[in-house]
């Protein structure tokens, strides 16, 4: 039968090989690929695309020297804008904007040559920055949106190695240190890549068969799901084997113990996850709606390999797998007193108290997110300042009162003329002209009297979307506030139906209403405290000027799916030990004995492979790692291990109602009795 296994999987593997190569060709990091679907930015990106040369590139080069521009540095800006001019196909001849005090002069410029959206902006990006180079004391910068998604097309490009390779570093570390042996570490990291080799190739499959969209932070996002939740399982998994062996000879028998034991839970976990990614497909953000079915397969492949794959190669590797530690048939493991033991005995000693003190210490780390700090502008979303970054702070020091970068406004071609003079006559408007035309929409770039994301240019793009019916607004300044509003709506619909789907399946797995409603309530405070933590670190210590307007509603879809996962694992067992006749207290407290290790140990895993996003280049990636790492210890070593235990012991049978655990067991009739001994 392990044979038959491996076999299958050959084929597999064979079958999505192809596949799985391709998911890269059909990754894309567009401005559309992170917008709200029904948004009037997004309708503008896409009509711009339909328009004569695709969605125009447009660029903002930036000279400028702290002393003044001398008329030398004049001539150098005009001979380098000309070179670019015959280089590459521009929408109109540039013109020069000085600054009042003299020190800056900016060229904004346009192109919409041929081809790849993505591949002609990076392309006029990089060749714009080979011309546009600092010299003699001048300072060149190359900003603008087309700058601005290049630097960040490039941070997600960059995910994909690294960010497989520190995972896979991390999670060989920790298992080595969980395992301490020289060979099991091993078994459960190559499965891990073979899941994640197998969901590529879904994923590929899904977006050719409904053109599911493939961005870099969703793919990225599905590698650490599928080793970090794999993992989870094989530890669960190899845990629960390794007690088996000891009890049965056969390791065949022994792992067929071990699936019926620990399955149910682990296809319960895997569930919550999936329900609770594919809600994701309720959002209008096409970048959280994106993330949910990439999410989703990275789990399922996880599950798929873990409970088929692994169990036939440690069957295959007999018992040697565990040297030096090797579970002999017969043994029983050294009695010490563990850490989790030490902790259930003092949790189940006085559980009211642990509770309220558990409750008050969440509460007031939850209190932090009154700190964290507003939505995020899109010069403060790189870690490390990069260049377009950095002209943005220039305009912003030399155009204080002047927009420095378009409103797009599409509108159809035959009331063009009346729709630009409604636009120049909009409060807050500077300057307004008449762009493309084509199939049967005309494009009109509007630049504002205020700076990029002030609280003039909103009002101003707010009135031009009032005034302006049947036309659509967009733009990066525009993009910023669809975004905030479709993330608070989307957080309104999304976290009501994760909650029911969570709650369903636990219900289904513990029949019973009140154990899932604790463990639902405890991740959701553990998401609250994870955010609060936040919005201490973010500002004040990492120097963070703001926050994504999803990292409330990604934040808690992942917290709420995966932390329910190791209420699962504790409960589950929990309520093996009942049904075997242990009374509450003793069930609750072995149930934490026997699985406080693997959660500890699945917990840490899980918590580092997120943590691996805080090494990557943009503020949104590393606060998303950072709120649901953060979440996932505190779930591991506080809600789980205490404030579960607590409850459960406080409410005894009652955890279970209405389920049949709930009643107290009948007393046996005489005839039952055993008789007393003489």
């Amino acid at each position: 039968m392990p044979w038959l296994v491996l076999g299958l999987w050959v084929a597999v593997l064979a079958a999505v090989g192809p596949f799985a190569a391709k998911l890269a060709d059909v990754q894309h990091d567009r401005v559309t690929d992170y917008l709200p679907a029904s948004a009037d930015s997004t309708q503008v990106a896409k009509i711009q695309e339909q328009l004569p040369g695709g969605q125009s590139t447009e660029l903002v080069l930036v000279y400028h020297r702290d002393s003044g521009l001398t008329a030398a540095d004049k001539a150098t800006a005009e001979r380098q804008v000309t070179t670019i001019a015959g280089q590459h196909t521009l929408n109109g001849t540039p013109q020069g904007i000085p600054s009042a005090d003299g020190t800056t002069l900016m060229y904004p410029v346009a192109s919409n040559e041929p081809g790849s959206d993505e591949d002609k902006r990076d392309a006029l990006v990089d060749d714009v920055r080979h011309v546009a180079h600092s010299e003699g004391g001048l300072t060149v910068e190359v900003g603008g949106p087309g700058a601005l998604n290049t630097d960040a097309a490039g941070v997600y490009n960059s995910l994909g190695g690294p960010l497989l390779y520190t995972t896979v570093a991390v999670v060989a570390v920790l298992l080595i240190l969980i395992y301490r042996s020289p060979l099991l570490w091993l078994v459960p990291l190559v499965v891990a890549g073979i899941a994640d080799y197998l969901s590529m190739g879904v994923a590929y499959g899904l977006n050719q068969a409904f053109g599911t969209s493939v961005s870099g932070q969703s793919s990225g996002v599905m590698t650490i799901l599928v080793f970090g939740a794999g993992t989870d399982y094989a530890l669960l998994l190899v845990a629960r084997y390794r007690e088996e062996l000891r009890r049965i000879e056969r390791p065949y028998d022994a792992m067929r113990a071990a699936l019926r034991g620990c399955g149910p839970a682990v296809l319960a976990s895997s569930g919550t996850v999936a329900a609770g990614l594919l809600c994701l497909l309720a959002a209008d953000l096409n970048s959280s709606r994106g993330m949910g079915p990439l999410g989703t397969v990275g789990v399922l492949c996880a599950l798929v390999a873990m409970l088929t794959l692994l169990p036939a190669i440690l069957v295959l590797l007999g018992r040697r797998v565990f040297w030096p530690l090797v579970p002999a048939y017969g043994s029983t493991p050294k009695a010490r007193r563990s850490l989790f033991s030490a902790m259930g005995t003092s949790a189940g000693r006085r559980p009211l108290a642990v509770l309220a003190g558990g409750a008050v210490l969440l509460g007031a780390l939850a209190l932090g997110a009154f700190n964290l700090p507003g939505s995020i502008k899109q010069e403060d979303s790189f870690v490390d300042k990069p260049e377009s970054v950095a002209a943005l702070q220039t305009l912003a020091r030399g155009y204080p009162d002047r927009g420095s970068q378009p409103i797009d406004v599409i509108t159809p071609a035959d009331r063009a003329d009346a729709t630009l003079a409604t636009v120049r006559g909009t409060q807050g408007v500077a300057d307004a002209r008449k762009g493309r035309t084509g199939n049967g929409w005309t494009e009109i770039s509007v630049i504002a009297a205020d700076a990029p994301q002030s609280a003039g240019e909103t009002r101003t793009i707010k009135e031009l979307r009032d005034d302006l019916k049947g036309s659509y607004v967009g733009g990066p300044s525009a993009q910023q506030i669809d975004l905030e509003d479709t993330n608070a709506r989307d957080r309104l619909i999304v976290v009501p139906i994760v909650l029911a789907s969570v709650l369903l399946i636990l219900i289904a797995l513990l029949r019973s209403l009140v154990a899932p409603l604790m463990l639902v309530a405890a991740v959701v405070a553990v998401w609250g405290a994870a955010l609060g933590i936040g919005g201490l670190v973010f500002g004040p210590l990492l120097g963070f000027e703001g926050t994504d307007p999803g990292l409330g509603l990604l934040s808690f879809v992942f917290l709420v799916a995966l932390g329910v996962d190791y209420g699962i694992f504790l409960l589950h067992r929990m309520r093996e030990e009942s049904i075997r006749g242990a009374e509450p207290v003793a069930a609750a407290l072995s149930a934490l004995r026997t699985t406080g290790g693997v959660i500890a140990s699945a917990g840490l895993v899980l918590a580092a492979t997120f943590a691996v996003l805080t090494n990557m280049g943009l503020v949104q990636l590393v606060e998303l790692g950072f709120v649901i790492a953060v979440g996932v210890l505190l779930d591991t070593f506080l809600v789980r291990t205490y404030l579960v235990t607590s409850a459960s012991v406080a409410l005894g049978r009652r955890v279970w109602w209405p389920g049949r655990l709930s009643k107290a067991p009948e007393p046996l009739r005489p005839s039952e009795r055993q008789p007393e001994p003489v």
